[in-house]
């Protein structure tokens, strides 16, 4: 019996659940700081209303309509929707290729907020009192380095092996009874526990009274005051594009699948403008205003300009512990935050796992405990280059392949997909179809020419300016380089496989319809 969502809100938490995550309150903040503050919203926004909320109707749309044909991933719903052309089905293979190569890193990641958690509440990070000290803290817990804090990597471990069991206990338990119950939970208590440590923030006012201009409401200007030059560089418009694909997780096949879930009549419209506005509340309303309006009252202006640039890690496990030393229950505020994060890590990672799991629940027949475990034994195998290969630039190779590249790819495909072979007139219908609310007309015209030409420009762009040297590991130290091949060697394999697991689906179905006929 094919599964599907207990409720309503249950689907929109859980896509809501898929799209927050570390971009959030990460991810954003950094990126609006360094391309032009309050000028950075005005390409974000165009993104949004260009980008982000038309590949969200897209992808709720086309995984409605596969799910109907009991299809829950890419390959089945690009099947159906290419008029049963045989090759088309093949171009959904990055539709789970991207997802799991996602997972095999942010889980890791993932459980590092986990652990933090701890060291919060312990204050195991109290003795790092610098940036210094509390970078070793981080690579001494990473395995990098020995040193006071840590002697190998087992304390990371052990975190990680917690949160990768709790991934698959989710998985294991099912749409509505794993993935559902978790994001009913955790989503409401990750936005109480931003809430929370947003007010603290604003509550924080002029933490050094030495120092007057080092105040919260200096840090929002920081933040928010436009700098209209930026608007002027093609590298904050491509910035705003890509954090938009980042936090909203379009492109990635996830959303596919969750919709998959949904019945015929089961509205879209106002379900994926429901998950986008809550995206858009975490992440504008509150990721936008903890960290970086924090940092600028305790470090001031100038430090700001270098937390900003430093980037997501040390931003997240450096700056942020450093903070939460230097105000009142510090210990407290450190673990909400370390905690919230760690929520919203986890409702991402179940939904990147989910493509993997239902194309074998789908395909081959084979029950959920079972796809759970053989996606589990299979991908604690592929955590491990991550883990022990950090230092090597791995999860930077698996961030840009499966995180960047092909989900701007697999964007492009099931947009021109979804407006020029389903065909636009058939694909409106079917978005409204039991709709609450009528989509603005102009974005049937958005969808068919402005997303696709929008995405067509970022890849070529992207082959243009970085796409040889890319290839050929220019930007690589020549240290890694070996690590790095093998590495693609491992990513090639794994496409390779979902491909020829795809061919294997179809050559199934094909015996099981002769049989059929004949009988």
């Amino acid at each position: 019996m094919r599964q599907h969502w207990g409720s309503r809100i249950g689907i929109i938490l859980a896509v809501a659940g898929s799209a927050v995550g570390l971009g959030n309150f990460l991810r954003f903040p950094v990126q609006a700081a360094k391309h032009g503050g309050g000028a950075f919203m005005i390409p974000y926004f165009i993104a949004l209303l260009l980008l982000g909320i038309p590949l969200m109707w897209v992808e709720w749309t086309l995984g409605r309509y596969g799910g109907g044909f009991g299809h829950s991933t890419a390959p089945g719903i690009f099947h159906n929707i290419g008029n049963k052309n045989r090759f088309i089905r093949y171009f959904g293979v990055i539709g789970i290729f991207g997802p799991l190569v996602i997972f095999i890193y942010y889980t890791y990641i993932e459980s590092w907020l986990l652990a933090y958690s701890f060291f919060a509440l312990s204050g195991k990070y109290m003795a790092a009192t610098t940036e210094g000290a509390m970078k070793s803290f981080l690579s001494g817990f990473q395995g990098l380095e020995q040193n006071q804090f840590f002697h190998n990597i087992g304390t990371a471990y052990f975190f990680f092996i917690i949160t990768f069991c709790l991934n698959v206990l989710v998985i294991y338990y099912g749409i509505k009874g794993g993935i559902e119950r978790l994001c009913k939970i955790a989503m409401p208590l990750l936005l109480v526990f931003a809430i929370i440590i947003l007010i603290r923030v604003i509550s924080l006012g002029t933490p050094n009274p030495e120092v007057p201009e080092w105040s919260i409401k200096n840090g929002f200007g920081f933040l928010w005051n436009p700098d209209f030059s930026a608007l002027l560089s093609a590298k904050t418009w491509l910035a705003a594009a890509g954090q938009i694909f980042f936090t909203l997780s379009v492109g990635i096949g996830a959303i596919l699948t969750y919709a998959s879930y949904l019945k015929k009549n089961d509205d879209v419209v106002l379900s994926g403008l429901t998950a986008v506005g809550t995206n858009e509340l975490s992440e504008v309303i509150l990721g936008g205003s903890i960290i970086i309006p924090m940092a600028f009252a305790v470090f001031g202006p100038h430090e700001i300009i270098n937390i900003a640039e430093s980037g997501a890690f040390n931003l997240g496990f450096v700056t942020m512990p450093l903070i939460f030393e230097k105000i009142p229950a510090g210990a407290v505020f450190g673990f909400l935050w370390f905690a919230l994060m760690f929520l919203a890590g986890v409702t991402s990672s179940v939904s990147l796992a989910q493509p993997a799991v239902a194309f074998m629940e789908d395909e081959f027949d084979i029950s959920r405990p079972k796809a759970s475990m053989y996606f589990g034994l299979a991908a604690f195998i592929l955590c491990q280059p991550a883990i022990f290969g950090l230092g090597y630039g791995v999860v930077d190779e698996l961030d840009f392949w499966g995180g960047t590249f092909s989900l701007v790819l697999f964007g492009t495909i099931e947009v021109i997909l979804f407006a020029w072979v389903f065909g636009m007139n058939r694909a409106w219908e079917e978005i409204h179809c039991g709709a609450d609310l009528r989509v603005p007309k102009i974005y049937k015209f958005i969808i068919k020419y402005v997303t696709p030409l929008f995405l067509i420009v970022i890849l070529v762009s992207w082959f243009i300016q970085d796409g040889l040297p890319t290839i050929l590991m220019k930007n690589i130290p020549p240290e890694n380089r070996t690590v790095v091949l093998v590495l693609r060697l491992m990513l090639a394999a794994i496409f390779m496989g979902i491909s020829l697991g795809v061919w294997a689906a179809w050559r199934k179905r094909g015996k099981k319809a002769e049989k059929e006929m004949l009988s």
